[in-house]
């Protein structure tokens, strides 16, 4: 038996297993590193987060993924050295990591890293009916592991898309395993590039659980902060944001696209709401000299929008998957609990608007539930890792959007 076949087998027959998550998300703020001791799988799912860091891209790094990044047309060399690339600079990351952690290699069982997102493409965007949904990832994991002497598990999101999954959001999965909680509705309300939530009932019912992308998070904010404040990569701490004065009649035309009325669950991503597409707003409401706070608190103020009507369908109907009719009253007795992380979490132009627009629902982050918010989503996929190779067995039914899978492709470091 190949040696590392063998050490996948004794993997999964661990009581308690080592696990680094990696995430690199639509913002390129840097590579996530979660180092994970994980015990169980499914509902018995058990993590102890040891080691956390977010180890920054340089502005190099960044121009290069910006170059292929949510384009149609791109030099596909590139894109292709690039995937190389990603790989070799994401496993260096992970010994740097490591050393500074003091944490040799060996003793770590399985990398789990999402590699980069440089293209989203769901049926409801690309409009093509001979093809399926699909999403792109680079940072190949053959490089992840031979860099790292690793087992690396990659490219998540390929077998939710080949099981009629849009590919996104994957959280759905550990969110139930870590954060359900009998009696108790959660919403699990991620601000990154994108906002995704995931809808936990209180009743554990894993065929009921479901996730959707609401719109954008941070990925517009960040672009014309970028644009505006050249020094700058995003507002901090809603800074700018705060300053201005939302602009109504722009903030009707972002929420104009049909996207907003689509059923859930539906994925979208800078594909779509790109700057391209708040210039197309400002052309149509005459408003392309706004000043710049101004523009941002009309962004901030549309992804917390967006977010908080999307959520409020699942408060009204218990869950809206389908397009059922949300016209009603929110459920007499039902209360709802969500807790927020990815980057907007830290932006109080995002937080503050949240709360004003669902008063009725309690707010808190998933640091309250023991995992950071900056560190979940590489968190989860350790998580996902680790159901791929010890578990597996939970039945999340027939729900579009939450195909009972396992995710992750194996990549051997010899």
């Amino acid at each position: 038996m190949n040696s590392s076949i063998a050490r996948l087998f004794a993997f999964s027959q661990k009581e308690t297993r080592t696990l680094i998550g990696l995430m690199s998300g639509t913002s390129l703020d840097g590579l996530d590193v979660a180092l994970c001791d994980i015990s169980g799988s499914g509902t018995r799912t058990r993590v102890v987060l040891r080691r956390f860091d977010t180890v920054p891209y340089t502005p190099e790094i960044k121009e290069r993924i910006r170059a292929v990044f949510a384009k149609k047309n791109v030099d596909f060399q590139f894109l292709t050295v690039l995937n190389a690339w990603i790989g070799r600079l994401h496993g260096e990351m992970v010994l740097d990591c490591l050393r500074r952690w003091d944490v040799p290699a060996a003793a770590v069982d399985v990398v789990a890293s999402h590699g980069q997102t440089v293209f989203h493409a769901p049926k409801i965007l690309h409009g093509l009916t001979d093809f399926p949904n699909a999403t792109l990832q680079i940072g190949d994991g053959d490089h992840v592991a031979v860099t790292t002497g690793i087992v690396t598990l990659s490219d998540f999101r390929q077998k939710h898309v080949a099981a009629g999954g849009e590919g996104a959001p994957l959280a759905v999965y550990g969110d139930y395993f870590l954060f359900s909680k009998a009696g108790e509705n959660r919403l699990l309300l991620n601000l990154g590039g994108i906002a995704n939530f995931t809808y936990l009932p209180g009743s554990l019912d894993a065929s009921a659980v479901f996730t959707t992308d609401t719109g954008p998070g941070n990925t517009l904010l960040d672009a014309f902060t970028r644009r505006f404040f050249p020094e700058k990569s995003f507002d901090e701490n809603g800074e700018l944001a705060r300053r201005g004065t939302v602009h109504s009649g722009l903030l009707a035309a972002l929420k104009a696209d049909d996207f907003f009325g689509k059923s859930f669950p539906k994925t979208t991503g800078p594909e779509l709401f790109s700057p391209a597409y708040v210039e197309r707003a400002q052309a149509a409401t005459g408003t392309e000299s706004l000043g710049p706070e101004d523009l941002l608190a009309t962004l901030a103020r549309f992804s917390a929008e967006t977010a908080a009507e999307a959520m409020r369908r699942v408060m009204r109907s218990g869950v809206d998957t389908s397009g059922v009719d949300t016209s009603g009253v929110d459920t007499p007795g039902e209360r709802y609990h969500a807790y927020l992380s990815g980057g907007g979490a830290h932006n109080p132009a995002l937080t503050d608007a949240l709360r004003e627009l669902l008063p009725e629902v309690s707010f808190g982050k998933t640091d309250d539930l023991g995992i950071p918010g900056d560190a979940k989503e590489a968190v989860l996929f350790a998580v996902l890792a680790n159901e791929a190779l010890a578990g597996g067995t939970t039945n999340f039914g027939t729900r579009e959007g939450v195909p009972s899978v396992t995710m992750g492709k194996i990549s051997l470091p010899t």
